[in-house]
């Protein structure tokens, strides 16, 4: 395996072009040769957190890696343009989960577009392009009259129309990526302009229209990563819950109150920091989490339960490298990374009275 050039992802206190070049290396190590990058060897893939390790490899100039990771993808969409929430570590692709979870679904149009900023490959957004429209076309089939997007769809079809706001969020994200393409292809979407701004309403307006999840911290700061909140009503909503969930010097909570912080939602919270220009409360997230990372392999403990001083659990997840790299992209100013977080996308169509 050749060295990564990694001298762009150098943050101090984080990570030094070596310290990044292994990290990559521990995400290439898990991809299989089929492309696929489950969370470990021997572990499930689900299709949200393998496009995150696509695009941290984007941002790390894997770019075959990358494109290897969306072409399987591309192989294994279902008829209706959904993907299932788990599939087995395995060159069959076993199934293990049947749902179909919609921002699991939507998050494609995030991979596909950093992708094509990263490389300005058109062949490449040609090519997946048909798979964007159709997963589009079955989260947007679960959208409910209050704007807000079902969770998912169970394997016999039926729909679960209660939404969850972390989820819904991501979608919010996802199409805002999925109508910079369409802009791009010149092919208008005016329906996914007006869910766009819809389900932003919902998410600003109308929080009983979710599943109340709030002990969460992905409820908490996702409505700022996605970009539904931005300016005053993002700076706010970060400020009235910060000393729930960070844990200074151990990074973000998951769970409120539990005593377990994890690196995928520390990284996660800055990407939505250095949206809001807190780059410098950002960087000192990432340098929180340091006591997670694996030096031999170059990865992430996915979580730390502190009360006990106990990694928990064993698990080196590649999705926990991924969210670190990315933010750590948009912090060195990598610049496809930096519009993909950044609020340099489609707005769609304001909708506030409903």
């Amino acid at each position: 395996m050749t060295t990564p050039r990694t001298e762009h992802l150098v943050l101090p206190g984080v990570l030094t072009a070596d310290e990044a070049a292994d990290t990559v290396r521990g995400i290439l190590a898990v991809q299989r040769e089929d492309g696929a990058i489950p969370w470990f060897r021997g572990h499930h893939l689900d299709p949200w957190d393998h496009t995150e390790a696509a695009m941290a490899l984007d941002a790390a100039g894997e770019h075959d890696a990358a494109e290897r990771a969306y072409t399987w993808l591309a192989r294994h969409q279902n008829e209706d343009g959904s993907w299932y929430a788990a599939y087995a570590d395995g060159d069959a692709a076993e199934v293990t989960d049947r749902g179909r979870e919609t921002n699991f679904v939507a998050y494609i149009a995030v991979g596909v577009w950093h992708h094509y900023l990263a490389t300005g490959d058109e062949a490449f957004l040609d090519r997946m392009w048909p798979h964007v429209y159709a997963a589009v076309e079955f989260v947007l089939r679960l959208q409910q009259p209050g704007g807000q997007i079902g969770w998912k769809r169970e394997d016999d079809g039926t729909p679960v129309n209660d939404a969850l706001l972390t989820g819904s969020c991501s979608v919010h994200h996802a199409l805002r990526c999925a109508l910079a393409i369409a802009e791009y292809r010149e092919q208008p979407q005016p329906d996914w302009e007006l869910a766009v701004g819809q389900l932003r309403h919902a998410i600003r307006r109308h929080p009983e229209r979710f599943l109340d999840k709030d002990r969460y911290s992905m409820d908490w700061y996702y409505p700022v990563l996605g970009g539904a909140l931005t300016g005053v009503d993002a700076k706010f909503r970060i400020e009235e819950e910060w000393h729930r969930f960070v844990v200074p010097g151990l990074g973000v909570r998951c769970v409120s109150p539990n005593a377990w912080v994890t690196g995928g939602e520390s990284a996660e919270l800055a990407l939505a920091l250095w949206a809001m220009g807190e780059s410098d409360r950002a960087l000192e997230i990432l340098q929180s989490i340091q006591h997670l990372r694996d030096s031999d392999s170059g990865l992430y403990w996915t979580g730390y339960v502190f009360q006990d001083g106990t990694v928990w659990p064993r698990e080196l997840t590649s999705w926990t490298a991924g969210s670190l790299l990315l933010a750590v992209a948009v912090l060195c100013g990598d610049e496809p990374t930096c519009v993909i977080f950044g609020g340099r996308l489609p707005q769609g169509l304001d909708a506030e009275c409903c």
